[in-house]
């Protein structure tokens, strides 16, 4: 099989065993948010592995900014990347964080990042990149640079199926995904660099693509992992930072999200914001936020997009496992 087919069921004979499969999550989120991220990609890998023997590794990387709380609470339980090529996975899910600075390059954990992108790119059967780290990884592989929104995407967006893929399987031609980011991707710049866009939103632009070499990696702007309520801690934690002055304007309320009624409550909250701007207010909105139960629309979305995914690393990896495979490889220099 060469680099960048698709394996399929019928590569594999009927007496095929099953494979473990070890992914790794290599958790860059901020503290606040750590914990949360690292349950929802297990939670979501647990909802989507089926019969399939997956197992969670958990990762860091060095530079990414810790409390002495936090690194105590991952001391046990993490592992950090000091050289990738120790690592014994199969695939990686490589998360995000909230940037510090207009360029990913100058984050005091971008070197890091980079040489994991250089290694999962030949030495992972597939890596998912989310949201801050796949813009990282289309920087770093191709040059493609992201651009700065005029205010935050932030909400649950309609999004379309534009490409048959494998990975799309039992996937609706429609999906709504949530977003929340405050620079984009060109779908042109992709294209011209050979991404191939799966799921796009007229409003959000380009959601899901891949790029298909040695390895599958796997890139999402959106955040099929959020919770229901998601959206909804990031929202009031933007308005408190607005009212203690630590952001100058007011967050956008996330799009096609929230129910008229809610709607409504922060619209007047931001109103009687904009005329005294008072950390008083946070507990009114803490209020509001408690009367609202969002809808999980794209938690189904979800599992059988990892699912998809999880069944292509099977398949990857059983595949390659093959006598036949094997010979090739070597015949072929293919590792």
């Amino acid at each position: 099989m060469a680099d960048g087919e698709v394996p399929q069921s019928g590569d594999l004979p009927a007496s095929c065993p099953p494979m473990r499969i070890e992914i790794g999550l290599v958790n860059n989120m901020p503290d606040a948010a750590l914990a949360a991220t690292e349950r929802q990609f297990a939670e979501l890998i647990a909802a989507a592995g089926g019969g399939l023997d997956v197992r969670l590794k958990l990762y860091s990387l060095p530079g990414v900014p810790r409390s002495d709380a936090a690194r105590l609470a991952m001391r046990d339980r993490y592992v950090e990347i000091d050289d990738p090529t120790a690592l014994k996975v199969d695939a990686l899910i490589v998360t995000g964080n909230e940037p510090k600075t207009a360029d990913i390059r100058s984050e005091p954990y971008f070197p890091h990042l980079a040489r994991l992108i250089d290694w999962a790119e030949h030495s992972t059967l597939s890596t998912l990149w989310s949201c801050l780290a796949a813009h990282a990884a289309v920087l770093h592989l191709d040059g493609v640079e992201r651009r700065p929104l005029p205010q935050k995407c932030a909400g649950v967006f309609l999004c379309e199926q534009v490409a048959d893929d494998p990975l799309m399987a039992g996937m609706a031609s429609m999906i709504r995904m949530p977003h929340s980011r405050r620079n984009g991707l060109s779908v042109g710049d992709l294209a011209a660099k050979g991404y191939h866009l799966l799921t796009h939103s007229r409003e959000a632009g380009a959601d899901l693509f891949v790029r298909r070499g040695e390895s599958l990696f796997v890139f999402f702007q959106g955040h099929p992992e959020y919770d229901a309520d998601g959206l909804l801690k990031e929202y009031c934690r933007d308005v408190g930072r607005h009212l203690r002055g630590e952001m100058d304007d007011p967050p956008p309320l996330p799009v096609g999200y929230f129910d008229a009624r809610t709607e409504a409550a922060f619209r007047a909250l931001a109103e009687e914001a904009r005329r005294a701007r008072s950390p008083a207010l946070i507990e009114r909105c803490a209020e509001i936020a408690a009367e609202f139960h969002p809808p999980h629309p794209w938690r189904h979305h979800a599992e059988v997009l990892f699912a998809n995914w999880l069944q292509q690393i099977a398949l990857m990896k059983a595949v390659r496992a093959l006598p036949a495979y094997a010979f090739a490889g070597a015949r072929e220099g293919v590792r």
